[in-house]
């Protein structure tokens, strides 16, 4: 009897045992046909990744010369031709690449997509790879606060054509030199401006006798509306009327704070000197009107109303300037009389 259940026992371990190899055998069947599995799809998964791309280099100028010779040979008589020949700026051999970027891959594809072109470019990004050079030249130091930079629509080559050499003929190089090549630029975007060069008085632009760029910084100035400075710090306009310039002992007032667009316009007027109203005292009763007469009175200094003796009815008070001669300035006279 001992034997028997000793027997049956014997049988049921056998029994567990042979259960749990061949449970542990179709686990480890699973375990290595998943894994399988997940090494076949894994490997497809990493043939898919693209390539590293391979580094651009430089080829040089006479690699791009190959194809664009009439390019290269306008750039040869263009004064960024300098950065072909000098060392100093790291790109000697190199000219065209300082500005376009690395070749190698467009001197192999010859695809236009694999270069970079600064006229295809946006207003910011053509500028910084202009400026890299030209950040710190006096002309173009204000470049970034110009008008033409804020606005983020007029780059660098909107104006200037890097590959063309000039002036001459219909070609206008570089940069037109010409005040008529100028004007017709500057024109082109700025047309309500052109308009008021069309009135009776005005700068002598349409006769071509000046340009734009005579009183204008394109690049951007110190002042409002990139208007020139001379003489260090004073407004463009002394550079042409020098006698309008101070230091005077008795100053008027609106030409040292606000300047001559007080009671000029510069680009044009129908009114006699390019002034903002028709008759002269309209243009200083603007000023000398009843405000702050009290204070005036006070204090014996013009800018309130004037005296009784003015009466404006009068057609002899009605053109201030026959007394008030030096309305600019004077040395002498605190009414500005001489």
């Amino acid at each position: 009897m001992i034997v028997q259940v000793a027997h049956a026992v014997a049988v049921r371990q056998a029994r567990r045992a042979a259960g749990l190899c061949l449970i542990g055998g179709v686990l480890l069947f699973l375990g290595h046909g998943l894994a399988a599995r997940q090494d076949q799809a894994a490997k497809p998964a990493e043939e898919a990744k693209p390539a590293a791309p391979a580094a651009l280099t430089t080829v040089g100028s006479e690699t791009c010369q190959t194809c664009h010779e009439d390019i290269f040979k306008a750039l040869a008589k263009n004064p960024h031709y300098v950065v072909e020949k000098l060392p100093a700026r790291g790109w000697q051999g190199k000219a065209c690449e300082s500005c376009h970027g690395p070749g190698s891959k467009h001197a192999e594809s010859v695809s236009a997509d694999d270069i970079r072109n600064p006229a295809k470019l946006s207003a910011a990004e053509a500028d910084r790879t202009c400026l890299k050079c030209h950040l710190n030249h006096p002309s173009q130091i204000n470049r970034t606060r110009s008008s033409h930079a804020k606005g983020g629509d007029v780059s660098c080559v909107s104006c200037h054509t890097m590959h063309k050499h000039g002036p001459g003929g219909s070609e206008p190089g570089f940069a037109p030199r010409k005040a008529e090549a100028i004007n017709k630029q500057c024109a082109s975007c700025h047309t309500p401006v052109w308009a008021e060069f069309q009135r009776p008085h005005r700068h002598k632009l349409p006769e071509n006798a000046m340009s734009c760029v005579d009183c204008h910084n394109p690049h951007g100035s110190l002042l409002p509306r990139m208007v020139r400075t001379s003489s260090a710090n004073e407004a463009g306009c002394l550079k042409c009327h020098g006698d309008k310039r101070g230091p005077f002992v008795f100053e008027h007032a609106p030409v040292r704070l606000e300047g001559c667009q007080t009671c000029h316009e510069p680009h044009g007027s129908a009114n006699p000197r390019m002034l903002t109203r028709h008759e002269v005292r309209f243009q200083c009763l603007e000023c000398h009107a009843n405000v702050g007469a009290t204070a005036s009175v006070q204090s014996g200094t013009i800018g309130g109303i004037p005296p009784a003796i003015h009466d404006l009815r009068s057609p002899r008070f009605r053109n201030c300037t026959i007394c008030h001669m030096k309305v600019h300035g004077s040395q002498v006279n605190r009414a500005l009389l001489r």
